[in-house]
């Protein structure tokens, strides 16, 4: 045993295939390449339990598209073994291994690929691997299974439809390259054409792979800062399971977000479709991405109640001119040891070639021929994988003529060395393949540095074509080498949406908020979910879902609609109805006021004038008079002569009226106290004391008004705080304390007048004025007190009403209290107006 052991083992010994796995197609030529794809999108794991060697992963479910791709590869080949000006003199192989649409599968076939088909022919043995490159793989998850195990080989690979953006760092992954865009394009893509729609609570669905996190992550990543929201996230399983399908499914049917972005590849899409339209699940507007947005499996009558109208970013489309005669020389007869031809043959007519014991079909007549109608294989009219795969061989095949084009002595390697065209490193051939240029059917193909490719998407369309069948539609284009905000272009009019609508549906977690209110966000949910608060007055929205509102300027207010700021409104005691109201009052009252001063001039030389000072009862009037006249001052926009005149001309007029009215009671008392022995208080109160009187009394009140304007004058203003909408135009007293000491003093005097008045009303005699004097100075009294608080309390321009109907009204109590008794007897009865019947000394 320990000499067997220490014994070296020979290299039979060593390399020594432990399992086979059969390529699907082989050709020889000088240089190799391999070719990995997805043949059967669905798989059955075997009983992994240790006590048994386990059997291979069996692959289901035929994939007559991918098929297609293998032959677009085989044709590629061909043409260019047959070409006079690629690679003349030279001829390319090819080893295509399926990889089941799973990493597990895919691992195997890329040990495969650099594996010989047997022992004897196996060179990995005995030397150097005559592999160049690989084309592959379709998934992202295996495509970063193969680079890995490409990796220490240094073999490079070209993938065709693995978009993953993880895929570009060339640390982990130095020998990827790829014909498709970036997933940060597609992802970028989708974002702008979720906020096009205005999409703003969508759901996301991807598979349990690298393609479909990354997937979500960078168009989390892209949706940061807009005004989109994710209603949920769901992951399809990668060994599908229908329970945790139907849990995806009834969260679809429950959210509100009827938009749902998918990144999944096409085998676990199958199954989950399936069951989506068991479950009569509709009103559902899908975005694809471009991993099964041309899924030419998904075309079937069947899937349109359901899918119709889906839209998503495919890869962009390309002419293979003879593509369609090549597809239709495989049949088997041609290839009768084939087996996935048989499947073919299988999933589009329902039968197998070659009847076998245990075979799932029945035998066919023989006279089946592929047919346009087979649009899962014969679909050419717009290859878009296929072209992708074409491109890649391409690629290939420059770089490798490139690379024989080489001369010695100035060559990329070292001491400007050349490849030795027999024994090509798989390392150079990357070389060379990095800065391939050329271009096919007028698209220009190259790499950067990362190994990616020319960032372009058509925008396709599911919609009903002939037959009930769904026809992928190209309504647009995503163009990323365009300026930012320039890449998307969409004929919307051409777009179907789900439903068989011809309107984009309405996914929003909360409608968006008119002008005029602003979102709200509600507590502990996404931002896009929000109530709409209805601005406040004062401020204004003017753009759909406002997240603040404005504040309007001093000067300005917000309309009823609170979308706009309108000038606010100027308000003042102007000719307005209260205004007109109070002016006709006002000339009334003046108008009386003359004609009782015309009636009094006219009998001036009657009793009843002269008994009490004539003189007084005419500066009585002419100050009521003035009185009345200065509530006009009152009225209309206030300016800085108005409002200088409002208060000291009112409070000058006013208390001469009062000192009037005090030396007349006075004059009264004294008159009916002359009497008494030893009074000679007449001879104080004759004419000139009395002027003195209403001189020395008037002129306090011009001082405190003089006083008044020198240190703090009433000015104009604009007063915003009575009401926020308003601007009330008014006079500010300029010094509150001078303004009541005006309003105090007038007191003053009418409280004095009223005490004396009130000590006289029991006077004799039949007219005793000191009576009407007294009620007069009651009313007066009543008048301005119940004006303080009146005036306090009254807003913009009533309190400049309230001032004036309080002038007005204790002018009209002063009138009529004083001179209506005396007109009365002038005009009605002027057989009383004698001095003996007012003294009350007639003859009975």
């Amino acid at each position: 045993m320990t000499e067997n052991i220490m014994e070296k083992p020979n290299s039979a010994q060593v390399c020594t295939l432990q399992s086979s796995f059969e390529p699907g197609f082989v050709a020889d030529g000088d240089y190799v390449i391999g070719g990995i794809f997805p043949l059967h999108y669905n798989q059955e794991m075997p009983d992994l339990n240790c006590t048994y060697r386990p059997s291979a992963v069996k692959c289901n479910g035929f994939d007559p598209r991918a098929f297609r791709w293998v032959q677009t590869m085989r044709l590629a080949v061909e043409e260019i073994n047959q070409s006079d000006e690629l690679l003349p003199n030279h001829t390319l192989g090819y080893k295509i291994f399926d990889s089941c649409a799973y990493p597990l599968t895919g691992q195997r076939a890329a040990l495969a690929v650099l594996n010989g088909l047997d022992e004897a022919h196996s060179h990995m043995c005995t030397g150097a691997s005559p592999l160049l490159a690989v084309i592959g793989e379709s998934g992202s998850a295996q495509s970063i299974v193969v680079s890995r195990i490409l990796r220490p080989f240094r073999i490079p690979m070209i993938s065709y439809f693995s978009s993953c953006a993880c895929l570009s760092d060339r640390r982990k992954y130095p020998t990827f390259f790829r014909v498709i865009p970036n997933d940060d394009y597609q992802v970028k893509a989708i974002a702008q054409l979720l906020l096009r729609f205005n999409w703003t609570w969508v759901g996301l669905v991807r598979g349990d792979h690298e393609y479909g996190r990354f997937a979500v992550y960078g168009l989390l990543r892209e949706l940061q800062g807009t005004r989109v929201c994710v209603a949920y996230q769901e992951m399809i399983p990668l060994l599908y399971n229908r329970q945790r399908a139907l849990e995806i499914m009834q969260v679809m049917r429950s959210s509100g977000a009827k938009v749902v972005v998918v990144f999944s590849a096409e085998g676990e899409m199958t199954p989950f479709l399936r069951d989506y339209m068991k479950q009569n699940i509709t009103g559902i507007q899908w975005v694809a991405s471009e991993a099964w947005v041309t899924a030419s499996v998904f075309t079937g009558s069947e899937y349109y109640p359901y899918l119709g109208g889906t839209i998503g970013f495919g890869i962009r489309q390309g002419h293979i001119p003879r593509l369609s005669d090549y597809l239709q020389t495989v049949d088997p007869q041609r290839y009768p040891t084939n087996p996935l031809v048989q499947e073919l043959w299988g999933a589009l007519y329902g039968c197998t070639p070659f009847p076998s014991l245990g075979a799932l079909w029945p035998p066919c007549s023989g006279q089946e021929s592929l047919l346009e109608q087979h649009s899962a294989y014969m679909n050419t009219s717009s290859p878009r994988v296929a072209y992708n795969v074409y491109k890649s061989v391409y690629a290939i095949a420059h770089s490798l003529h490139n690379l024989l084009l080489c001369q010695p002595g100035s060559g990329p390697f070292h001491n400007n060395s050349c490849a030795q065209s027999n024994n090509i490193y798989p390392w150079q051939l990357q070389h060379y393949l990095q800065e391939v240029s050329f271009s096919i059917a007028g698209e220009e193909v190259n790499f950067d540095l990362k190994g990616d490719s020319i960032p372009y998407y058509d925008i396709i369309n599911w919609q009903r074509g002939t037959g009930g069948k769904i026809e992928f539609v190209n309504v647009g284009l995503f163009d990323g080498t365009k300026a930012a905000g320039k890449e998307l272009v969409i004929q919307e009019e051409r777009i179907i949406w789900a439903g068989h609508q011809s309107k984009a549906l309405v996914s929003v977690c909360s409608a968006c908020c008119l002008p005029g209110s602003r979102k709200a966000v509600r507590r502990g949910e996404p931002v896009c979910c929000f109530d709409c608060i209805p601005c406040d007055s004062g401020k204004i929205s003017n753009q759909t879902d406002s997240i603040d509102c404005t504040t309007c300027p001093e000067d300005f207010w917000s309309n009823t609609e609170r979308t706009a700021c309108i000038p606010k409104k100027v308000e003042f005691l102007a000719y307005d109805s209260l205004g007109i109201a109070l002016t006709v009052i006002a000339v009334v009252g003046a108008c009386l006021t003359l004609a009782v001063l015309a009636v009094f001039l006219y009998h001036r030389n009657t009793a009843i004038v002269r008994i009490n000072n004539s003189e007084l009862s005419f500066f009585i009037l002419l100050s009521l008079t003035l009185c009345f006249l200065c509530a006009l001052v009152f009225i209309g926009e206030p300016t800085s002569w108005s409002c200088v005149l409002r208060h000291t001309a009112f409070s000058i007029t006013l208390s001469l009226c009062i000192s009037c009215i005090l030396g007349k009671t006075l004059v009264v008392l004294a008159a009916f106290t002359v009497a008494m022995p030893g009074n000679n208080i007449m001879k104080w109160l004759g004419p000139k004391q009395q002027r003195a009187i209403i001189f020395i009394c008037t002129l306090l009140q011009v001082v405190i008004c003089a006083a008044w304007l020198i240190d703090a004058p009433p000015y104009p203003s604009r007063n915003t705080q009575y009401e926020l909408s308003k601007i009330v135009l008014e006079c500010s007293v300029g010094s509150s304390l001078a303004f009541w000491c005006v309003l105090g003093y007038i007191g003053l005097l009418a409280c004095l007048c009223f005490v004396l008045a009130f000590l006289a009303r029991k006077l004799p005699g039949n007219f005793n004025e000191a009576k009407f004097i007294t009620f007069s100075m009651l009313i007066f009294c009543a008048v301005w007190l119940s004006f303080i608080p009146a005036y306090i309390s009254s807003p913009g321009k009533y309190a400049d009403a309230v001032e004036t109907f309080a002038i007005l009204a204790s002018s009209f109590g002063l009138l009529f209290c004083l001179f209506s008794p005396k007109c009365y007897i002038i005009l009605l009865k002027p057989e009383k107006n004698t001095k003996q019947h007012l003294m009350g000394k007639e003859k009975k």
